[in-house]
């Protein structure tokens, strides 16, 4: 196997190629690469919103406090403090949207496609030994044939179906994998893209009961209000 590598770098040695396979598996590891980056953005996107929120709450409360201690502004204080109360309450929901698509983009990439690139790399692996040793079938079969080169023969026969067979399959799972894989992604990222594009559409607009309905659509539960849990950053 070490000889079949080493050959196939320095482009001396043959090796089978499955064209429209290597092709899919080339675009699932770019596809993957791509993935990977939309969630570094969007978990990036999670902690500077939670900073933002965790901003406006406290702004509120110092307007809701000065609203007590300055009669003469009262008001102003007032409506300000409930201004930022209410924006609060939006990011928090809408953390819960984005927080949900940040975990279901995670799971697609690092479990669903890490899943099927692991058998990727276990036919790639079966497709090295089976070219190492139909090399060495190849080999032993046009050199001369005496008593020891027969049963040499027999031997590398045999080891070379084995491979053989190791290969096909790895070739079919890959195959069936890929196939799954694609329908997995396109029945999820359309639905995490519908969720992320309505609530942040949403949240921009300041339509509390289209953010409120958008989260009820999804099955996106938000923790209770003062509840003692790990926060949306410390979750990720």
């Amino acid at each position: 196997c070490t000889k079949q590598l080493i050959s196939e770098r320095f482009g001396r040695g043959s090796r089978t190629v499955d064209l429209e396979l290597e092709t899919q598996i080339e675009l699932l590891r770019e596809t993957k690469r791509k993935y990977e980056s939309v969630l570094q953005l969007a978990r990036a996107l999670t902690s500077h919103f939670y900073s933002l929120v965790q901003t406006q709450h406290a702004l509120g409360d110092a307007f809701a406090d000065l609203s007590q201690k300055s009669p003469e502004l009262q008001e102003e204080f007032g409506y300000n403090a409930e201004t930022q109360k209410l924006l609060c309450k939006n990011g928090e929901t809408l953390l819960g949207a984005v927080n949900f698509f940040v975990s279901s983009i995670n799971t697609l990439v690092n479990k669903t496609m890490e899943d099927t690139l692991m058998t990727v790399k276990q036919y790639e692996t079966a497709r090295l030994e089976y070219d190492a040793y139909r090399t060495d079938l190849e080999e032993l079969s046009m050199g001369p044939r005496d008593a020891g080169t027969l049963s040499r023969l027999d031997a590398a026969q045999s080891h070379f179906q084995s491979h053989k067979d190791k290969y096909e399959k790895l070739r079919a799972d890959v195959a069936i994998k890929l196939k799954f894989l694609e329908e997995n992604k396109v029945k999820v990222m359309h639905k995490q893209l519908l969720l992320f594009h309505n609530a942040i559409s949403a949240y921009f607009a300041g339509n509390q009961q289209q953010l409120e309905q958008t989260l009820r659509q999804f099955n996106i539960k938000l923790k209770p209000p003062g509840a003692e849990k790990p926060s949306w950053l410390e979750e990720q």
